[in-house]
Order: structure tokens, then C-alpha cells, then sequence
């Protein structure tokens, strides 16, 4: 008997986790804020892949770079919930227009790693060679 059914009804669609990055950011009530995130399909995925990607042709050859630095930081942004990191307001607490460059001001080293790990675990990632693999292979 086939499985169909069971991918025709997914348990769910939204996986969604709370999680402190930082002490640094406290809520109405003086605790550390959470940080909501979100996983994202593999169309998405890609779409971001695309968006990180810049082409460019040596000796006749086409070549393909993926920017990793800014394929994380649309990563964040995608699955990232709350907060909303394309928020004007936010955007202008930390100087900044570009909603892609707010994590990287916002966030210590540590902090941003640590985000970037969860994303990545609830997106079915394990480790960064898996993401690296994936991203290379789309």
C-alpha cells in the first residue's frame, strides 16, 4: 500500500520556535526578549539562494558565486518572525535602510551565530556543510 496520504497531509505547514539569542534585549517585564522563527520551504530557500547568487563569465566560462554573508542575512530575515527586521523603525534605530543589514548591526558575533544556528536547525539543517551543500546543489 502506498504513503501517499501521508504527503498528501503534512502534520503541518508553519514550524515555528521561540528562542533568546541575548540578555541584552529585555521585554516589557525586564526579561530577555525572544526571538520568533519560522521555517521556510525549499522554493523559498532557493529563491534566496538566487537573490545571494551573482553570475559572472570568465574565459567564455559562466560562473556562479554564491554570497554567503548575504545569503545568511536573507536567511535570517525570512525566517525570522519577530522581530520583523524589515521594520522601518527598526531599520533607523540601527542606521540603516537596508532591512539585510540589521542583524549584522544589531547582534554580537556570538549572538548572530547563535541565530543563524537555529534557523538553520529548524529549517533541517544540521550543520553549515549541509546548508553549504544544499546552496551549492540548487
Amino acid at each position: 500500500m502506498s504513503n501517499l496520504s501521508a504527503f498528501l497531509n503534512p502534520a503541518t505547514l508553519e514550524i515555528t520556535k521561540e528562542l533568546t539569542v541575548s540578555d541584552r534585549f529585555l521585554d516589557e517585564d525586564g526579561k530577555p526578549a525572544k526571538i520568533i522563527i519560522k521555517a521556510i520551504t525549499q522554493d523559498e530557500n532557493e529563491r534566496l539562494i538566487k537573490l545571494s547568487t551573482r553570475t559572472t563569465k570568465d574565459r567564455g566560462q559562466v560562473i556562479e558565486n554564491l554570497n554567503r554573508r548575504e545569503y545568511q542575512a536573507r536567511l535570517i530575515i525570512s525566517c525570522s518572525v519577530e522581530p520583523d527586521f524589515s521594520q522601518m523603525e527598526l531599520c533607523a534605530a540601527y542606521g540603516v535602510v537596508d532591512p539585510l543589514e540589521v542583524p549584522g548591526k544589531m547582534f554580537l558575533a556570538g549572538e548572530y551565530a547563535k541565530l543563524v544556528r537555529a534557523i538553520m536547525d529548524i529549517n533541517g539543517f544540521r550543520d553549515v556543510e549541509e546548508l553549504d551543500e544544499g546552496a551549492k546543489n540548487s
